[in-house]
Order: C-alpha cells, then sequence, then structure tokens
C-alpha cells in the first residue's frame, strides 16, 4: 500500500478544487472538473512513483465510492429501476454487437477489436473489454486500440450528454435512464448523471449496476464459444473462471443498500449518518475522474488510427439512439 500513497495523495488534492468549483458551478459538476484537471496535469511528466497510486485511485477507489453511494440507495427502488431498465438494456446490446459486427467488416478490421468495441460500448467499457479480453484471446495490440476508443468516448460523453440532456428538456429519471444505458463505462455515467443532477446519477448510478452484470452472460457465451472452437480446431479445453469477471463491488453496493433500507425502514441510525457516507462516495468518486484524466493523453488515443475511433462512434452513436427510442416508447 506504501507505494500508493503518492498517487492517492495527488488525486485527493486535486480533486479539492474539482470539489469545491462543482459546488461552484452545479451544472457542469465535480466530477466533469475533476476529469479536467487530470488530463492537465496528465502533461506534466511526472515520477513513476505516482503511477501505481493513479492506478488504484482510477479502480478500485472509484469501487469504493459506488459502495458508499449504496447508503444513499432504497433497494426496493433498485430494483423497480434495474426492472424498468431490463429491456432497454437487451436492446441496446444487440444495437452495439451489431453495429460492431456489420461496420467492422466495412471497416475491415482484423482481430477482435470488433467484438472488445462492442463488448466496451455495449456493457461497461474497459472492464468489460478486460474481463472479454482473455475469454476470446485478444492480443495487447486489440486491448490498447479497443480501450483507448472507449475511453476517448468515455470523456467526450461525461461533457456532451448533460448538455444534450438540459437541450432535449430530459428530466432527472429519462436523464439517468439514457445516461446509465447509452454512456460506457461506469465512472463517465456516474460523472456525466451528476453533472446533471444529484437525483439524475443516483438513477443513472444504479442503471449502470444493473448494466455492468451483463458481463456475466456475455462473457459466459463467448466462454463457451471460445471452449467449443478451441477444442473443435485445437483440441484444448480452454479454462475460465467467473470470479475474475465478476464486479464484486456490486455486493458491497447491494450490501450498503440493504443496510439502508433496513434502517430507513425502522430508524435505527440517523439520516445524517448516510448522507455523510454517501457525500464522501461522491468526492471519491472525484478523485477517480483525476485519476482517470491523469492517465489519459488524448495525443497518444488519436495515434492509434481513424478506423477503430469510427467503429466506437458508429457503436456509441446507435446505442445512444435506440436508448432514446426505447425510452420514447416504451416509457413515456
Amino acid at each position: 500500500m506504501q507505494t500508493k500513497i503518492k498517487g492517492i495523495v495527488l488525486c485527493f488534492l486535486l480533486a479539492i478544487p474539482a470539489f469545491f468549483l462543482g459546488r461552484q458551478f452545479p451544472i457542469v459538476g465535480g466530477p466533469v472538473f475533476g476529469i479536467l484537471l487530470g488530463l492537465i496535469f496528465a502533461y506534466w511528466k511526472r515520477p513513476a512513483a505516482f503511477n501505481d497510486g493513479i492506478s488504484f485511485t482510477s479502480k478500485k477507489i472509484l469501487q469504493y465510492a459506488i459502495i458508499l453511494l449504496g447508503f444513499g440507495m432504497n433497494l426496493f427502488q433498485v430494483f423497480k429501476v434495474g426492472g424498468q431498465s431490463l429491456i432497454i438494456m437487451i436492446f441496446t446490446l444487440a444495437a452495439s454487437f451489431l453495429t460492431a459486427y456489420f461496420m467492422g467488416k466495412v471497416l475491415k478490421l482484423k482481430g477482435n477489436v470488433p467484438i472488445l468495441i462492442g463488448v466496451g460500448t455495449s456493457i461497461c467499457g474497459g472492464s468489460a473489454i478486460a474481463a472479454t479480453a482473455p475469454v476470446i484471446k485478444a492480443s495487447d495490440k486489440d486491448m490498447a486500440f479497443s480501450i483507448s476508443t472507449i475511453f476517448l468516448f468515455n470523456v467526450v460523453a461525461v461533457f456532451i450528454f448533460p448538455a444534450l440532456g438540459h437541450a432535449m428538456g430530459m428530466d432527472d429519471m429519462n436523464f439517468g435512464m439514457w445516461a446509465g444505458t447509452a454512456i460506457n463505462d461506469t465512472s463517465s455515467v456516474v460523472a456525466a448523471g451528476y453533472a446533471f443532477s444529484d437525483a439524475a446519477g443516483d438513477y443513472a448510478t444504479i442503471v449502470k449496476l444493473t448494466r455492468t452484470l451483463m458481463i456475466i452472460p456475455i462473457t459466459l457465451v463467448l466462454a463457451v464459444y471460445m471452449t467449443h472452437k478451441a477444442k473443435k480446431g485445437q483440441g484444448e479445453s480452454g479454462e475460465y473462471s467467473i470470479k475474475k469477471i465478476f464486479p464484486w463491488f456490486i455486493i458491497g453496493f447491494l450490501g450498503a443498500s440493504v443496510i439502508y433500507t433496513l434502517c430507513a425502514s425502522f430508524h435505527v441510525i440517523p439520516q445524517a449518518v448516510f448522507d455523510a457516507l454517501a457525500e464522501i462516495g461522491k468526492y471519491m468518486i472525484i478523485m477517480a475522474m483525476v485519476a482517470i484524466g491523469l492517465n489519459t493523453k488524448l495525443n497518444e488515443l488519436i495515434k492509434n488510427g481513424a478506423r477503430p475511433i469510427l467503429l466506437g462512434l458508429c457503436c456509441w452513436f446507435a446505442v445512444a439512439v435506440v436508448s432514446l427510442i426505447c425510452q420514447y416508447f416504451l416509457m413515456m
């Protein structure tokens, strides 16, 4: 843990001005200012001693933040929202994979890039790509192209989705559903949601956590397919472990929600305690946004080539539009 302290402290300190700027300009939000500060300081040639802590903040601290947000979520509401979003998730999954398949052929992308970008767009960005890549035996190059492409649209989404939501006159629930089903990565969903409003952020987080669970069936299907292909082609058995791909922080989020739901029903713990825990979670999200910005260099993403970016744009557009269409016909 000592090797991570410097990076964590850096993210904590940069999150302070982002937090107060977010309070001063709530329509932008602390997470967006966190990403901006991270992007600015990404061009500082920092000592390598900071890297472990920055990586830890962007991954683990974000997960801990999501768990703390559970202390502000009523479990009955979680089940209600998850049920409402399930049908939209099915349509957006189909839209992303079909777009990735056909546009991948049109753009003549080789390897597993179309699959990885399709998975990343439809489920949860980089974590879904990281979970899927070993299953389909993707190369490091394919992963680099896919993660950088997805990450580019994660950053863009944080800036344009809240503005588009306000322009279209969306309410908190509609925007939360849209952000939760159409933005790739959990961190960007949370950032965009809370940039729109606290209520939209809460709603988007629940929808996104439900959507994250789709990693399980998708990777299972791919694992079965790849195992069958390996056995047929080379006689290999293939190995697969659900432990490696299951988002365990969701268990923590649900546990926190159970505690909050029970305590809210029986008034065992003052509401102020839960409000404080949720507020700490939101600050940790800003820290994670800073870390993500620090690990992003836009010029390197552009160097990866135009075709993966174009494929990512097509998938992203398809998911965003299908989500809006589904909401219009199913929820209006």
